[in-house]
């Protein structure tokens, strides 16, 4: 019974790959390389390290308490392969997508998240040319570590509210998305303060712009982040019971 559960959970994970194989990639990236000015970029990779650091400390910790949850890591790191690589092209220098770290957040916490965020990140940056490697420190913080800590935050909260868990799954994954892309704004507008208005008038154009396209598709995000949930309810309910879940 426990190496059917075990095949079904490595289909699972098989499928996500396979789309992720066919994902569209022309014209699709985060902020890209040398869009952001260098002090900027150094800048947003030395918040990231702490939070990195923290990341492999819990991998370690996770995979020591029980070495099944390897696969459901593996599978959270694929979903976010797959949602990270559909794109759609938005604000100059950015564009519109959805993340998949909401799920990483309500299983393994942020700082795991964090990990699984800058290996795709890194490898989307080599291998497809999706953002890039000065750019990573800033991509890595709005995608894989502002998004996963609120998601986390409101799964918590949600929790502690006997709120419905399908809809705390939902709404984690969902304000998590679209936490990552006012971060984003943040950034870019930060690097690009208007010549009327300064930091606050650009703040409010990239958000206007980014909510048209990232509004929906933070929707879709939460959805899909609700069935992979349930698939691994019914797949691998010793490994999330390892994981507090």
């Amino acid at each position: 019974m426990m190496l059917k559960r075990r095949e079904k959970l490595s289909i699972l994970a098989f499928a996500l790959l396979v789309v992720f194989a066919v994902a569209p990639v022309s014209n699709a990236m985060h902020i890209m390389e040398g869009y952001l000015p260098v002090t900027h970029c150094v800048l947003w990779m030395v918040v990231c390290l702490p939070f990195l650091v923290l990341g492999l400390v819990n991998i370690k910790k996770v995979l020591r308490d029980d070495r099944r949850t390897l696969m459901v890591l593996a599978l959270t790191g694929a979903f976010v392969f797959v949602l990270s690589s559909l794109k759609i092209p938005s604000v100059t220098g950015s564009c519109s997508h959805m993340t998949g770290t909401g799920l990483g957040a309500i299983l393994f916490g942020p700082c795991v998240t964090s990990i699984l965020g800058v290996i795709v990140l890194l490898f989307q940056a080599v291998l497809l040319a999706h953002g890039g490697l000065t750019t990573l420190g800033a991509n890595c913080f709005s995608m894989a570590i502002a998004g996963p800590i609120l998601a986390y935050a409101v799964y918590k909260l949600c929790c502690k509210m006997n709120v419905n868990k399908k809809v705390t799954v939902f709404l984690a994954a969902f304000l998590g998305d679209m936490f990552t892309y006012c971060v984003t704004s943040v950034q870019l507008a930060a690097a690009y303060p208007s010549e009327v208005g300064g930091f606050g008038a650009s703040l409010v154009k990239f958000l206007g712009i980014f909510a048209a396209t990232q509004i929906p598709l933070a929707v879709i995000e939460g959805i899909l982040t609700v069935v992979i949930v349930i698939a691994l309810e019914t797949y691998a309910k010793n490994e999330l019971r390892s994981l507090s879940f």
